[in-house]
């Protein structure tokens, strides 16, 4: 019991603790009515409402890709399942941060009668190809941002020890245990990875998953599909850089800078980032001369709507899955035909 409630602890308490603990921080000398006239009169809905869009079909590129990385190994789950699956997983984690990759694939079990072993494995797949997207997008928007930033500070006069001289104390020790927290939960994941390979039946599956891109229909459509989800997510932060005055200039290739220091800072076991997600946004954009009040007021609520987007989908799923009959536990009509197999017709003792 013991071992549970530190879990249960460590799970649940401490990401909520850590984000509220940041975002306390950062907005805690805020004027609110600053908020509330921003909401009102100081903010362009239009692009916010287009933003919108562009996360849910981030999702369902994502349902799409895990489809076609199941099929190789004989698995078929219905595609309004694998999306509601997705929609679930995201919205969970706003509650236990990483437990809606272990979820959704309960989903498809229970669903669609999916191997769990085996979706888990293409979960993790479908992870390292888009740490090798990001990797490189990183790389190219810092070798692109290089000329932009020496020109900065020559043209402001402002040196790189000057600027990072603006981080308080605090700031410094935030960015620190964002790192501590980041290189914990990489251990806990290849923890849980190691909890799935108890049994040789388990670790087989799990590792067909994990090598299903090898046999994936259509490379093209799956490397299509990995680059739209990444688009989206992009289009999905980008376009509200046009709600504000204050960041309807930067320019795309800021949006681009400030959306690979995200995902970065996304890794933080938090409820969708909470906390780190706005103090890592927020410095970029101080970077290119947003002032800190304006860049915390920018992330404060573009976060705030699109984590309002997650749960409202979330809600939907919940909904939909609820009105759908779960599979036969033989696997129903979604596993692919097997071969029956051949019985030996054994001769009568003639008497």
């Amino acid at each position: 019991m013991r071992v549970k409630k530190w879990r249960l602890i460590l799970n649940i308490v401490l990401p909520l603790v850590l984000g509220g603990a940041i975002l306390w921080w950062m907005y805690r000398e805020m004027d609110w009515e600053t908020l509330s006239l921003a909401l009102t009169s100081g903010m362009n809905w239009t692009w916010m409402w287009l933003s919108l869009p562009f996360g849910i079909l981030a999702q369902v590129f994502r349902a799409l890709r895990w489809q076609q990385a199941l099929r190789p190994l004989g698995e078929h789950p219905r595609l309004h399942t694998s999306i509601n699956a997705v929609f679930l997983s995201y919205a969970s984690s706003l509650v236990v941060p990483r437990m809606g990759e272990v979820l959704r694939c309960g989903v498809l079990k229970r669903y669609d009668g999916v191997s769990f072993s085996r979706s888990v494995g293409t979960v993790l797949t479908e992870r390292v190809v888009d740490m090798v997207l990001i990797a490189i997008l990183s790389l190219v928007v810092f070798v692109m941002q290089i000329p932009v930033f020496v020109a900065f500070f020559e043209r402001t006069g402002v040196s790189l020890s000057g600027f990072m001289g603006q981080f308080t104390t605090t700031g410094w020790l935030v960015t620190i245990l964002c790192g501590v927290l980041i290189a914990v939960t990489g251990y806990v994941l290849l923890r849980r990875v190691q909890l799935f390979t108890k049994t040789r039946s388990v670790l087989v599956d799990l590792k067909d998953g994990l090598l299903s891109i090898r046999k994936v229909d259509g490379v093209g459509l799956f490397l299509f599909n990995s680059l739209a989800i990444w688009v989206c997510y992009f289009l999905h932060f980008y376009l509200t850089f046009f709600c504000l005055q204050s960041t309807e200039g930067l320019g795309v290739e800021v949006a681009l800078v400030a959306f690979v220091v995200g995902a970065f800072a996304v890794l933080v076991p938090t409820p969708n980032g909470a906390g780190p997600w706005h103090f890592a946004t927020k410095t970029v954009l101080m970077l290119y001369g947003v002032a800190s009040d304006e860049g915390a007021l920018f992330v404060l609520i573009v976060h705030t709507v699109h984590t309002l987007l997650v749960a409202v989908l979330g809600v939907y799923a919940v909904a939909a899955l609820e009105v759908m009959p779960p599979v036969a536990p033989q696997g129903g009509q979604n596993k692919a035909p097997v071969a029956p197999r051949r019985r030996r017709n054994k001769e009568l003792p003639i008497k």
